[in-house]
């Protein structure tokens, strides 16, 4: 993935993100010379949030079967949850 100073981005802005998210997928954005920013087009991000979303599953099916759960009343569950706060 390619680095984009955040002062290249200031000289030349959205153009800039589009030819690079066009020729190499996306890019990091530094500023100060730290990356800061993943830029990448809206498909990559979706893909993204879904194996997001796929791994969050499998955790809760991995959950279920290991007994790694509470039942318990919506009263019960909001008292426990402001509890841990």
């Amino acid at each position: 993935m390619l680095y984009v100073s955040a002062g290249d981005l200031k000289k030349r802005g959205v153009s800039l993100l589009d030819d690079i998210v066009e020729e190499q997928g996306g890019a990091i954005i530094t500023v100060r010379g730290k990356s800061k920013y993943v830029v990448i087009d809206m498909n990559a991000y979706n893909r993204f949030r879904e194996y997001e979303l796929e791994a969050a599953l499998a955790e809760t099916k991995r959950d279920l079967a290991e007994g790694n759960f509470v039942e318990e009343s919506v009263n019960d569950h909001i008292k426990r949850i402001q509890d841990e706060i």
